[in-house]
């Protein structure tokens, strides 16, 4: 089941190769992908990079990947929020860290047909899912982590939740495939679509506002938790606030201004699920001209002093977006089903 493109310049087939090769020489023997050569791997940038060698057509590099989510996952479904040469680095416990892992299988079969992979993982995928869930509350959100003793630290995080809702919904999809039933699962997507669509206030709980931050403005559009005119609506009414124009999309709103690569590649996403093609063929051309000499690209950069930063730093995860966003411009409608679930 081949969902990468049937026709695509060379020049596009080599940077999407060129993004792979540079994620795969910094993936570890234990299968980790950390965020550079020395550097930590956490959970979901790890299944991110994964995602995308799967999009590159590398299976066997992404399976060891998910095999070290199997590998290191604790007892309680969770997975440390962060790793350095293997050992746990922070001991945070992370709601969408814990549940991503649904997402990226979910890619792994539509480019694999491994029905037997997912059967292998469907526990590691179960227990993951299942400690995100049992921080929703009674409003439908879902707290965003918990400390080393445990304890939920009270708070939602519009991304992320909506990132979990998109795991939630690849765990069901990957459930009917092995012909498993979660109706607990179904019902938990359910409210914590509703208090993102209709409680946004329940999300908008931390000492700054979450509504300057990117991520926040479009996830719930990448995610599909906000579809049709509301989707278009919101990217469309806070383009000013987040986009420069000729640069890409900034981080957060307020100044300094740092236009990153990754953010931009997702807001890429977002506007293809929205059919801005147009939109999303000139962020991304704006970003590629952050690529480095090596092929590898930097952060992001800072305006509007035009100064890359943080300089030296390139992650593995930066490759892995542009990798999406590269491949949503040259998918054809088939393909395209793959993405959006």
């Amino acid at each position: 089941m081949d969902f990468r493109p049937k026709q695509m310049p060379s020049d596009i087939q080599e940077l999407i190769q060129q993004q792979a090769s540079f994620i795969s020489a910094a993936q570890l023997p234990s299968g980790a992908i950390p965020w550079y050569q020395g550097g930590i791997t956490d959970p979901w940038d790890h299944v991110e990079c994964a995602m995308a060698l799967d999009l590159a057509g590398r299976f066997d590099e992404a399976a060891r990947a998910y095999r070290w989510l199997r590998d290191s996952q604790n007892p309680d479904g969770s997975w440390w929020f962060s790793y350095l040469d293997g050992q746990p680095h922070d001991l945070t416990r992370d709601t969408n860290h814990s549940s991503y892992l649904a997402v990226g299988l979910w890619y792994h079969y539509l480019g694999t047909g491994d029905a037997d992979f997912l059967g292998r993982m469907w526990p590691v995928l179960e227990k993951g899912v299942t400690f995100a869930l049992d921080l929703q509350q009674p409003t439908g959100e879902i707290y965003w982590g918990c400390g080393p003793s445990g304890v939920a630290w009270p708070g939602a995080l519009l991304a992320a939740s909506s990132s979990v809702w998109q795991s939630i919904n690849c765990g069901m999809r990957i459930a009917g495939i092995l012909g498993l039933s979660k109706p607990d699962w179904e019902a938990a997507g359910r409210r914590l679509a509703g208090a993102i669509r209709q409680h946004p206030e329940l999300f908008d709980n931390s000492r700054h506002s979450r509504q300057d931050f990117a991520m926040d403005w479009y996830y719930p559009v990448l995610s599909g938790v906000i579809t049709g005119r509301q989707a278009r609506e919101r990217i469309l009414g806070r383009w000013p606030d987040f986009v420069i124009d000729d640069w890409g999309c900034k981080c957060i709103v307020e100044a300094p201004w740092w236009v990153t690569v990754a953010e931009t590649c997702e807001l890429v996403l977002a506007l293809t699920r929205i059919g801005e093609h147009s939109s999303a063929r000139q962020l991304l051309d704006w970003i590629l001209r952050l690529q480095d000499s090596d092929g590898s690209f930097w952060t992001g950069i800072k305006i509007p002093e035009e100064e890359i930063w943080p300089l030296g730093q390139k992650p593995t995860w930066v490759s892995a977006a542009v990798i999406m966003a590269v491949m949503a411009q040259f998918e054809d409608t088939s393909a395209a089903s793959f993405r959006f679930v």
